[in-house]
Parts: C-alpha cells; structure tokens; sequence
C-alpha cells in the first residue's frame, strides 16, 4: 500500500509539471467509484471513470494540486439504506462531508474516525439512529448537524474536546440525560430543542437563547435571555389622604401607556388590512431566506414558505449538488423583478451562484407543472439556458438557472452610462442576433411544434461563453397567468394579438424578436420617453422613420464608429420588420429569420462593402412601405465559421 502511495504521488507530481494540473487523484477515484457501487442514489450522477473526478463528477471538491478529494456534497439526492463500510471512510484527505436530506438508516459509521482531517459534517435530515459517536477522532471539527435523525442516548462529553466548534445541531432527535459542560469558547450557534434532555443548562451555555433548548425538560430558571417587561411603576404615598386615589404621576403614567396602546392597536389594524396588497412585495424580500439584508435561518425559512418533505427536482446531467436547504441559507441578491416572478443570485456555501426564479400567480397544479418542467428541463441547446432544477409546493414554486455573469442583453444595452459604459459593437450585436433567433428556433420544434416561449425580451436574453445570444426564462408566460402592464418596457415586445388574446403563440414570439433586433439595432427601448412626457413605442417609431426618406438616424449612434457596416445593418432592419408586421400570418417562422441572419454576414466581400461615410441618405427597399411584405432580400453569407 506505501508502494502505491508513492507512485501515485509521482504520478501526480509529473501530471502538475506535465499537463499543468490535470492529474487525478487516483486512489480517491476508486474509493468513490466503489461507494457509488455500493450505496446508488436514486438521481443519476455523473461519477463515470472516463470522466475527471476534480472537474466533472458531481458534488466533489478536490484541493489545489488535485491530488486528493476534501469534498463531498451530495444533499438530496436519494440515499437509501446504510452507508457502505470502508469506503467514506478511506478517503483520509477529506475536510467537507455533506450527505444531508437523504434516507440514510442504521448507526453513525463507526469508520469516520478514520477521517482524522474532517471538519465540517453535514447529516441532517435523515433515518440515522443509535448512540451518537464519540467525537475525540475529530480535533479538527468546526460545524457539526446531525439534527432531525432518530438518535437516542446522551450527549457525549467528548464535543468538549472540540476546541475549534463553532456549530452544533443536534435538534429534533431523541437525545435524554443532562446536557454536559461543552465549555468551547468558538462555539458561536447551538440548537439542542426537540429532545428529551433534562436538569439545567451549564452555566458554559447560558449564553445562547432560550430557542436553543425549547422541547426539552430543562429548567431555565438560572437565567433568561429575554428582557424582563417593566410594569408602570407608582410613586408610594405616606398621605392618608392620597391611599384612595393615583398621583398625578401615575395618572400621567397611565394616559401614555393608553395612547401607546392604542397607537399600536391602529397600527396593528392597519397591517392586517393591507398585508394582502403587500403581500407580494413582501414575499420577494423574505424568499427562502435570501436577501440582501442578510441570512435567515433554515428553520424560520421552511416554517414560513417551504414544505420541507419537498425537494428540488434536478434534471439528468445537472452537475451541481445542493438541495433546498442550500438554497434557505444561501445569501443571494435581487437580479430584478419581472412579468412572472422575481429572479435571485444565490451564492451557495461552495461559492457556486445560481439564478431562482420565483414564481407567481402559477396557474398550474402540481401533477401539470412537474409536466410542463420535464418538457423544459428536457431542452438542450446552448442558446437556450438551461433548467437546471425546480421546486413545487403549495405556497413557492422556483426555477433554477446557471449564472451569466455578463449579465443580460438589456444590462449591456441599457444599463451603464457615460464614461464607464462599454459599447456593444456591431459583431457582437450580430452574435447576440444569432444565437438568440437559433434558441427560439430551437424552442419552437420542441414538443412537436408546439413549444412557445411567450417572453422574448432583451432582458431574457444572455451572452454564452461564444458571446452568442443565449434565450432564458422559457415557457412561464405558460404557466403564469401574468401579463405586463399596458404601459411598460415589457408590454413594448408584445405582438398585437396577445393584447387582445392574452395567449401567446409562436407568432407572437417572432414578433417579440423582432422588437429585440430593433433593440439591438437603434440602442433604444421598446417603450421609452423622449426627455419629456411623451413615450414612444419603438415599433411605431420606426415605421414612422422609414415610411419617410431614410436616414442614419434610426440606427444607434455607438455603432457609427464602426466603419463598412451599413449595409449589414439595413438588412437586419429589414429582417426585424419583416417580423413585426400586424399580421401574424405574414411574419416568417423563427427557422427562416434564422437563415436571413445567418445571410447578413458576408465574410468573402467585407472589402466591397461601401464605407461609412457614405451611409446617410442610405434608402430601405419599398417592403418597409408596406408592413405586409415579409420576404427581405439578403444579398450576404453566414457568419463565421466556428462562431457559434
């Protein structure tokens, strides 16, 4: 065994210096590959041995040089049984175990004494029973959660030995006897409640809450963390005369305390009336404990919205690991409110950031939105983002995203200004177009033909990692039952017949794209003031432009810089009206915009093209005058080869 240590470490050494980093810990790979054998979750992972276990396998970490793993992460993921003896175990490197909201049976693995370098275990939320473990092996550990299992007995003296705890959990389990001295300094978070324990909390605990030990036969009598109320206090009167009747202090006393109450009485009828109304803003701040003012608590954030026996459904081939609870204590920020819900940046406790989308007014049941998700999480394309996972209950449904950090199409339009702004220029517009135009092609064959999108929009459109248009948010204008406002940026994208059908259709979709190509070619918003308080709609703006001589002032200023591209960009103005004519049934199908753009770009004859300084006076063909007409002429070839 020392022998295959050594060569295992050479081979790692030459792998660092060789393929600079690329090794793989070898050992750690078998061990795991044999765990999986014996102990298979009931969601598909992708531990396979062609794979590299420290850049593909799901839920492992390995350290810098990748010569060992130490982490794993498998929340949720369906574990059923006993955990599989010497194989955890054997991975003696390891530092973060995670195996939490599982169905793990049987005793706590007598074996992970052997993981001497261990310091933060996660088995929560599962069917361990038995004694707990005798901690010594550990000097190592920082958090430990073994709450909500079934184990009994008492709580062993040896946690106090821990020296670097700062997190124990050991609530909701069937734990008896005293609570011993765990005088750790570290310890910051404790929660013992919802067990049998009896006698007195030690004077080293009398710091933490009475939440700690609530469920419990424990006397708190030795001390109290909540405030004492004081009572309204009279002055004493040694009168005879004043025994039958209040000072003028007390009177005074009594007359604000009155008002005190009342005022909180009115206040108290005032939010129970508008709780309703408010309800929904109020909702986005308190969202499963993400928000921007810091981290709610996983019990408080299941007790208010979540139904904790539901889990998130991922989708087969999703390389993250994380469950619900993940989400709960994840810190997040708002990326932005929209027709359908409220998206957040989540930041798990590996650093990974996803996007959840939080949904409203879904008008789907259960049994038909696990349906409809199966069809999205289903599509595969890399111009359109991918579900990654979902989550159903009663009162939250979420959406589960990769993170674009370049952020959306309308950010990098619209967002910054002056100085700090970076252009879009007229091939990365290009791109955008491209990418965007396949993903909804690509969506509309879906489900045999059937698939709509119904929020097309620059704010729904990314940048992939080919700086390609990159469509998200797929099929909620399906289960919403949400519309825009008349008068808002998104109502701008809307086709005519869904204002009054209020059902979106593939139709429909073109034209909202074609709003998105107008976008991407003037640089104004669909629906936008202009300093004062006229607002314009973009579609009839341009019209109003074009039905008139044509000038370069349609087009965005920031593109004038870019020399030879003015015939590209009135093709593009051509394709983007073709597909934003009234009528629904002369706008072409999003495979045929696909061809126009890929048509734009002609890459052999860059060198003819007329300069830019020729552009003003430049005339649209006649189709312009007539919003019926659909079929523009594109005299040019895709774009590049590889590009996308």
């Amino acid at each position: 065994m020392k022998l295959v240590h050594t060569l295992c470490f050479i081979i790692c050494i030459l792998c660092v210096s060789l393929w600079h980093g690329n090794c793989e810990p070898v050992e750690d790979k078998v061990v795991l590959l044999e765990f999986m054998n014996k102990f298979s979750p009931s969601r598909t992972l992708n531990w396979n041995e062609s794979l590299s276990v420290c850049d593909n396998w799901t839920g492992v970490t390995c350290n810098e040089d990748r010569s060992r793993v130490i982490a794993i992460r498998l929340p949720g993921v369906g574990f059923h049984g006993n955990i599989p003896p010497n194989t955890i175990s054997n991975l003696s490197a390891l530092q973060i175990l995670s195996l939490r909201s599982n169905f793990i049976t049987g005793f706590f693995p007598s074996d992970f004494s052997n993981l001497k370098n261990l310091s933060f275990l996660y088995l929560q939320f599962n069917n361990l029973s038995g004694s707990l473990p005798d901690f010594s092996a550990w000097e190592n550990l920082t958090v430990v959660n073994l709450s909500n299992n079934k184990f009994n007995g008492t709580i062993p003296f040896s946690l106090s030995n821990l020296t670097q705890l700062s997190g124990l959990n050991l609530a909701n389990n069937s734990l008896s006897g005293e609570i011993p001295d765990l005088d750790i300094s570290r310890l910051q978070q404790l929660n013992l409640s919802n067990n049998n324990l009896h006698g007195t909390v030690p004077m080293s605990l009398q710091r933490f809450p009475d939440s700690a030990f609530i469920g419990n036969n424990i006397s708190l009598g030795n001390y109290t963390s909540v405030s004492p109320v004081i009572s309204p206090v009279y002055e004493p009167s040694s009168s005879s005369e004043k025994r039958g009747r209040l000072s003028e202090t007390a009177f005074l006393g009594i007359v604000i305390v009155g008002s005190f109450l009342g005022l909180v009485a009115f206040g108290f009828l005032m939010f129970v009336c508008c709780s309703s109304r408010k309800k929904g803003e109020d909702d986005d701040d308190a969202f499963v404990g993400m928000s921007n003012k810091g981290k709610m608590s996983p019990e408080k954030a299941v007790s208010r919205n979540m139904d904790a026996n539901n889990k998130l459904t991922f989708f087969e081939g999703c390389n993250y690991a994380f469950d619900l609870e993940d989400l709960l204590r994840a810190s997040a920020e708002v990326l932005g409110k929209g027709t359908f819900g409220t998206a957040y940046k989540a930041i798990l406790e590996d650093a990974t950031g996803v996007v959840v989308k939080r949904l409203k007014e879904v008008a789907f049941g259960k049994k038909d939105f696990e349906q409809f998700m199966e069809i999205i999480g289903s599509l595969k394309h890399e111009n359109v983002v991918e579900l990654k996972a979902y989550y159903y209950s009663k009162d939250e449904k979420l959406m589960v995203y990769d993170y674009y950090n370049q952020g959306s199409v309308s950010a990098l339009l619209h967002g910054k200004r002056g100085e700090e702004k970076v252009p879009l220029d007229w091939d990365t517009r290009l791109r955008i177009a491209l990418g965007a135009a396949r993903g909804i092609a690509r969506i509309h064959v879906e489900n045999g033909g059937k698939l709509v999108h119904g929020n097309i929009k620059s704010s729904n459109i990314f940048l992939n990692t080919k700086q390609h248009g990159c469509v998200s948010d797929l099929g909620l204008a399906t289960i919403s039952t949400s519309l825009p406002l008349p008068v808002s940026r998104a109502a701008g994208y809307r086709a005519p017949e869904v204002t009054d059908t209020r059902k979106a259709a593939q139709p429909s979709d073109v034209y909202s794209f074609g709003v998105v190509l107008l976008e991407l070619l003037t640089g104004k918003s669909p629906i936008h003031n202009t300093g004062g308080d006229e607002i314009i709609h973009l579609v009839r703006w341009v019209h109003s432009v074009v039905r008139e001589e044509w000038t370069a002032e349609v087009f965005d200023l920031e593109l004038m810089r870019y020399p030879n591209i003015e015939e590209e960009m009135v093709e593009m103005l051509q394709i983007a009206m073709s597909c934003v004519v009234r009528m629904a049934d002369q706008r072409p199908k999003m495979s045929e915009v696909v061809k126009m753009i890929e048509n734009v770009r002609q890459t052999e004859n860059t060198q003819t093209r007329p300069s830019s300084e020729n552009q003003g006076g430049v005339k649209l063909s006649s189709q312009h005058d007539n919003d019926n007409d659909n079929s523009p002429s594109s005299t040019s070839s895709p774009l590049p080869k590889g590009s996308d």
